[in-house]
């Protein structure tokens, strides 16, 4: 494991926080207003894009280009940037564009600064509540309108004890579909769509099980951080890494996740 010197982690932390503070800006600036450029990126289906997504993204690199011009970038709208640093910041300005175009305030900036291993830092903000969750080296905390302070991923130790989150019904393809669903209906209770925000509330301790498809490096590595942070778990349906995207499970504890994690292969 990589040692990383206490004024790198001070760093890191300050322009993560700096580039956070800028994304709130754009992001708040189009929120629930009338015009908001919407697009999709895809012929078939829908993938939607905002004036909102690129503005932000736009505001978290130009931080970026004055604090640290010399790491990389991975950002889900402008694409690539190389760097020298041996570090890349991962970057999903809203997370949750579907959210963001129907009003709802469960949609969230995603910010992680990785090494070759995967991601050391991450921030997942949510600007219209005002709640900021970050996570790294062991440590996490929130900050936002019940106040500061550490949080941690709660002990609980059964399935049908446990609240269990995804973002889509269908979550992914028709089989894995199923597999969600065979351990959901062993859980307590499963709610839906609330994107990376039920990543910021198993950290926080307040649910169990965060369950997903299809991710891209840019929906997840900031959630790694964060979790793995509050004493979580996060990784791939087999078990591997996740900050490559594919499947996700992130659990709060061992235990849970060993039951869910049964129950979730075929």
């Amino acid at each position: 494991m990589t040692t990383f010197p206490e004024t790198l982690k001070t760093d890191l932390r300050r322009v993560a926080g700096l580039m956070a503070d800028a994304a709130r800006l754009e992001t708040l600036r189009y929120f629930r207003k009338s015009d908001i450029g919407l697009e999709n990126k895809l012929s078939e289906g829908f993938d939607p894009v905002t004036i909102a997504d690129r503005a932000a993204e736009d505001a978290m690199r130009r931080v970026l280009a004055s604090e640290r011009p010399d790491d990389a970038i991975l950002g889900e709208e402008l694409g690539t940037k190389d760097g020298t640093s041996g570090l890349q910041w991962v970057l999903d300005p809203i997370d949750g564009t579907r959210g963001y175009m129907s009003g709802t305030p469960t949609w969230g900036t995603l910010i992680a600064v990785s090494d070759a291993n995967g991601p050391i830092f991450g921030i997942i903000d949510q600007p219209f509540i005002g709640e900021r969750f970050e996570g790294g080296w062991g440590v996490a905390e929130s900050n936002g309108p019940l106040g500061q302070g550490p949080i941690r991923t709660r002990a609980t130790k059964s399935l049908s004890e446990a609240t269990i989150f995804t973002t889509f019904p269908e979550v992914g393809t028709l089989a894995e579909g199923q597999a969600f669903q065979r351990v959901a209906s062993r859980c307590r209770l499963t709610r839906y769509g609330t994107d990376c925000y039920a990543y910021a509330l198993l950290a926080a301790g307040q649910i169990d099980l965060v369950i997903e498809a299809g991710l891209n490096s840019y929906d997840i590595q900031a959630p790694i951080a964060l979790v793995e942070a509050a004493g979580g778990i996060l990784t791939t349906w087999d078990g591997g890494p996740a900050h490559n995207g594919g499947t996700g499970i992130a659990a709060a504890n061992e235990t849970i996740y060993r039951e869910a994690l049964t129950v979730l292969q075929p």
